[in-house]
């Protein structure tokens, strides 16, 4: 079965939960007030980390440790710097945005059956049942 059209899905459910994380991280005045920065930012990170793991892994056959560390590492340092978060800030960010991939795939694995968000971890989903 053809499986491609999940990938734009995940996308967008992944950029709307690191939006409501940013959102939740710059506080809602912030958050307001930077929107015209922290929408491109959401999406360099989500949406271009997103497509460079896939296609750095699929079609430019890219070693793992080159296509998952370069986007974790986006992930990781672009909103930090970008909006000059404290060091608690910083830290609660690091937090959810590491939390946030495994919850997603959870989540489309169990609920879905779609393994492929992270498909090194294995996960038991309702459809199987």
């Amino acid at each position: 079965m053809n499986t491609e059209w999940h990938f734009p899905i995940m996308i967008v459910a992944t950029l709307l939960l690191y939006v409501g994380i940013l959102r939740l991280i710059l506080g809602t005045t912030t958050f307001r007030r930077r929107l015209f920065a922290v929408l491109p930012v959401a999406v360099v990170v989500v949406v271009g980390g997103m497509l460079f793991g896939k296609y750095g892994a699929t079609v430019f056959g890219l070693p793992w440790w080159i296509y998952y560390p370069i986007p974790a590492a986006l992930t990781v340092v672009a909103v930090p710097v970008m909006f000059r978060l404290s060091l608690l800030r910083t830290l609660a960010y690091i937090l959810l945005a590491g939390v946030s991939s495994p919850l997603i795939h959870l989540g489309f694995s169990f609920l879905l059956g779609w393994n492929e968000y992270m498909p090194f971890w294995p996960v038991p989903s309702l459809t199987a049942w």
